[in-house]
């Protein structure tokens, strides 16, 4: 019996040629061969002008598909969509042109599946990391009615709020922290290196050192002998939360839970999520989704657990008759104003205008609380950074000051 044959090894080719306008275009294909590449592009209707394999090192680093990317690709389409032209050309032109090769291949991939008797809802399904149940249910139902362009262009919308939000919310969380994780990285240098030599100095000196000094000198001497095991306990104390976050939901339940206690910081990730409720409501229902089915779709966006399980019960709620506006009051979660304005909504049929202006409202306090937030960090920050770092410079120069008042 023949053995089976060995798998094509394939690489990626960077190339550059001519389109059938003479328009100069370039981008990375995948093959096993020069000579395939080639023929690709002219089945395609390019003429290579160059074709060039890639380093292993250089392919592996390609450049990642952010969200950011796939609202501008979604943005893209809807304004090529809504320009008359269609959906495989567009894919064509905005994959091609596209500054990121990874979000370009898989926008050519999408194309290859719709070319393929797919529809486009069915070929974005494929990549779930991207797109998620929201943005295909949305497409689907775009193509369905007619109105994809307009839907599009409702998700591109969608998908700028929640990312401007999102950053907003990143950029709270991110400044104290790096702040004073260098604060910290800061404060060790300085004992493992910098304590050590006056350490040496004050031997000299022959006479007792204030407790002060004695207590930073100590710690140094620990960091000094068992900086394995605080780098051991650290690192194993964040790995440990990373994987009680992803795996256990009580865990996730109380973390999230806590973070919106905190001070400040929890008052921006409340009105976060009170912000991307809303938005995706009011997109899920301007499409024309029913309220029970778009509720499921917004409970997984909501991007809290708290406020997950709370939406997911709304909607058994609402499923059974009761109105929106009811279920949000009876939670306990959502803040009167939002409630209220829900309510007009429902009782006046304008349900998805509402809850944009809902959505406006709180991403515009987010927004404003990001901006306090940012100006109380500051003298906090020098503050902590004046104990950590000044307290150590004090500890050292008291026996100096000490030497010189007995001289």
């Amino acid at each position: 019996m023949a053995q089976a044959a060995a798998a094509v090894k394939e690489f990626t080719f960077r190339w550059e040629g001519t389109d059938r306008k003479g328009n100069r275009i370039k981008g990375d294909r995948i093959g096993p061969s020069e000579h395939f590449i080639r023929l690709q592009l002219r089945r395609d209707g390019i003429n290579p002008i160059f074709v060039r394999k890639q380093s292993a090192l250089f392919a592996k680093r390609k450049k990642k598909i952010a969200s950011g990317d796939v609202a501008i690709f979604l943005r893209q389409m809807a304004t090529m969509l809504a320009a008359g032209v269609p959906l495989v050309q567009s894919l064509e032109i905005v994959g091609r042109g596209h500054d990121n090769p990874s979000l370009g291949e898989m926008i050519m991939a999408i194309k290859t599946e719709i070319e393929g008797g797919n529809s486009f809802a069915e070929s974005l399904a494929k990549f779930p990391l991207y797109f998620d149940d929201l943005v295909v249910n949305l497409v689907e139902a775009g193509e369905k009615s007619g109105t994809l362009e307009s839907l599009l262009d409702k998700i591109a919308t969608y998908k700028e709020k929640t990312e401007a939000i999102k950053k907003k919310v990143k950029k709270a969380l991110t400044y104290p922290t790096a702040v004073i994780v260098v604060a910290f990285i800061v404060t060790g240098i300085l004992l493992y290196f910098v304590v050590p030599q006056f350490q040496n100095l004050f031997q000299g000196f022959g006479a007792d050192l204030p407790a002060f000094t004695l207590m930073v000198i100590h710690l140094s001497e620990f960091v000094q002998s068992s900086w394995w095991l605080i780098l051991a306990v650290v690192g194993g104390t964040f790995y440990g939360l990373f994987e009680a976050k992803r795996r256990s939901a009580n865990f996730r339940r109380l973390l999230d839970r806590i973070l919106l206690k905190a001070p400040v910081i929890g008052a921006i990730l409340y009105k976060s999520a009170v912000a991307r409720f809303a938005r995706t409501l009011s997109t899920m229902f301007a499409a024309g989704v029913p309220l029970v089915e778009a509720m499921d779709s917004v409970g997984k966006a909501a991007g809290n657990i708290i406020f997950t399980e709370a939406i997911l019960k709304m909607k058994d709620e609402v499923a059974t008759g009761q109105q929106l506006n009811f279920t949000m009051a009876q939670s306990n979660l959502f803040p009167n104003m939002a409630t209220q304005m829900v309510q007009i909504g429902e009782e006046s049929g304008a349900l998805d205008a509402m809850c944009a202006k809902v959505a406006d409202f709180y991403e515009a306090e987010v927004d404003m609380l990001v901006d306090t937030l940012s100006s109380l960090l500051e003298p906090m920050i020098m503050s902590v950074l004046g104990v950590l770092v000044g307290g150590l410079v004090v500890a050292m120069y008291l026996p100096i000051f000490k030497l010189g008042q007995a001289i």
